[in-house]
């Protein structure tokens, strides 16, 4: 417990103190650098796909993966439905589609996208192409996540392939810097 909660006092809030704690939490929140990956579902002759940073690797015995996304998101009822889903971790180069999928309403399609080329391993779900890394999952569980529902995978295919991620820092998309060159001595 810190000081001002063992007086009795309201803890700052962050660094604009008078703030309301969602803004704090939001602040917060935008200091953790992560991956970025595209979730996809297909459900009928529709295809979902949306931008997350919620990548988490979850079991090894068996093994789980888990993303959060919106529960309102038609993504989130196409999985629910039809019990399958892929997640394509980005590569550094993939910021467009990053973009796009994070768009509202961008990530439905009748058949297939034609933004970026998919294909589809073990359970028919769609897969990126020339991504850094995927999983193919069976849906494991739902679970409950406040305004977000957390589909838990259980993995039936994965891979990865060389290159640097694309990651998500204080709002914005960013590539890993290249390491710095040895200095020479003269």
């Amino acid at each position: 417990m810190n000081a001002r909660a063992a007086e009795g006092r309201t803890p700052l809030l962050g660094p604009r103190a008078g703030g309301t704690l969602a803004d704090a939490f939001r602040d917060a929140a935008r200091g953790w650098t992560t991956g970025v990956a595209v979730v996809t579902a297909r459900h009928g002759d529709e295809v979902f796909a949306k931008t997350v940073s919620s990548l988490c690797t979850l079991s090894l015995d068996p093994l789980l993966v888990s993303v959060a996304v919106s529960a309102r998101s038609p993504l989130a009822g196409a999985v629910r439905a039809d019990g399958r889903y892929a997640v394509s971790v980005l590569a550094g180069h993939q910021e467009p589609l990053a973009r796009h999928f994070a768009a509202p309403g961008a990530g439905r399609a009748l058949t297939a996208f034609t933004v970026a080329p998919t294909r589809t391993e073990a359970t028919g779900a769609p897969v990126l192409e020339d991504c850094l890394a995927w999983f193919d999952c069976r849906l494991h569980t739902v679970l409950p996540g406040g305004d977000h529902a957390v589909l838990v995978g259980r993995v039936t295919a994965a891979d990865a392939g060389p290159g640097d991620p694309l990651v998500y820092h204080r709002g914005g998309y960013r590539a890993l810097a290249p390491p710095p060159l040895p200095s020479r001595e003269p």
